[in-house]
């Protein structure tokens, strides 16, 4: 049976189908519930969010499913960089910007450098919660934390974009690492070398891990429909993470205009750039994205998303979309599922066909 793998052992759910953990303000316990309840592994991106506000997060998803999820966090939530960063250097990048806040009518924002991690505060809070999972991205937790995961009963589940991560994540001995391939949409959540260094695409990061890993494998990146699930664990997968089909769903908390935009322009181009957040992460292009150079230095995560976010709302407000960033995966041309539990009752039926 092709819903009986390790990861469905592991996870103890019913198929191998994973909803990709959308941080930033996407993730939704409707959603999740969806897909939880429908037999998959629903989760919740967290990295965003305050402990006090995981903490409500967590009750309302316990409201809406008893089956297993996950929550997902940060390991690297700030820049190292952003420690000591010279005033001079942060009102340099401000000033390049400056011309789409002057189209918008609006003053540059006042940032502040100081921006701690909260990265073990939030672990303490999903350590009251006990999710059956919890994944993580850009880098390892610490082995106490790794450890108070086993004690509590609570699977670990880290992003990989190459084999080296994946070594290194297996060397941690977590439960299951997520080969994330270049096709993905979102932030690249590379740890080990720069993202741009790290650009492998789903089906040799697959191979790479099945020939040397003995963790279980679960496959992220251009996957929407059967098709692409079939694929994945034809080449080794033990189950499949879907993001930007999620996302469009009506669960999701999505724009709306993000989600017509995807829906309207299939297999429309994305590109990867740091520009809007300061990390890489794949999109649909923007004005900004075409007119300045990915390699233009910006300011250091999330430092640039804090200069940015300001941008976005008012462009949002003035349906200036050309100067908004919509994340999206390179394969969006299937997508046509607008309720989550039809997607998975699709995927479902199609895999069992």
């Amino acid at each position: 049976m092709w819903n009986s793998t390790k990861i469905t052992k592991l996870l103890g759910i019913e198929y191998p189908i994973l909803q990709g953990p959308m941080g930033g303000g996407f993730s939704t316990a409707s959603l999740l519930a969806v897909v939880s309840n429908s037999g998959g592994l629903g989760s919740f991106g967290a990295y965003t969010l305050t402990p006090d506000e995981i903490r409500e997060a967590g009750k309302e998803i316990q409201l809406a499913t008893s089956k297993p999820y996950n929550i997902n966090l940060w390991v690297n939530d700030a820049d190292k960089s952003l420690e000591n960063y010279a005033p001079e250097k942060l009102e340099k990048v401000k000033l390049l910007f400056k011309p789409y806040f002057d189209e918008l009518g609006i003053p540059l924002p006042d940032l502040s450098t100081a921006i701690p991690s909260k990265f073990e505060k939030q672990v303490e809070v999903l350590f009251e919660l006990k999710p059956a999972v919890f994944s993580f991205i850009f880098g390892i937790p610490s082995k106490e934390i790794l450890k108070e995961s086993k004690k509590l009963g609570i699977k670990t589940i880290g992003a990989a974009t190459t084999l080296e991560e994946a070594l290194a994540l297996e060397d941690a001995e977590v439960d299951a690492i997520v080969a994330a391939g270049f096709e993905a949409g979102g932030h690249r959540p590379s740890f080990l070398k720069p993202a741009q260094d790290s650009f492998t695409g789903l089906f040799t990061l697959i191979q790479q891990l099945k020939a040397k890993t003995k963790t279980p494998i679960i496959a992220a990146g251009g996957i929407i429909d059967a098709k692409g699930i079939k694929a994945a664990m034809t080449l080794g997968a033990d189950a499949v993470q879907l993001g930007t089909a999620f996302m469009v769903t009506d669960e999701s908390a999505a724009l709306d205009i993000h989600k017509e935009i995807i829906f309207n322009h299939p297999n429309a181009t994305t590109t990867v750039s740091k520009l809007m957040t300061g990390r890489m992460g794949r999109m649909i292009p923007n004005k900004i994205t075409e007119n300045v150079s990915v390699e233009t230095e910006v300011l250091p995560f999330p430092l640039q998303t804090r200069l940015m976010a300001t941008l976005k709302t008012a462009a949002l407000n003035q349906g200036r979309t050309d100067l908004v960033n919509f994340w999206s995966g390179q394969n969006t041309g299937n997508l046509k599922y607008h309720k989550t539990s039809e997607l998975m009752q699709a995927l479902i039926a199609e895999m069992s066909a």
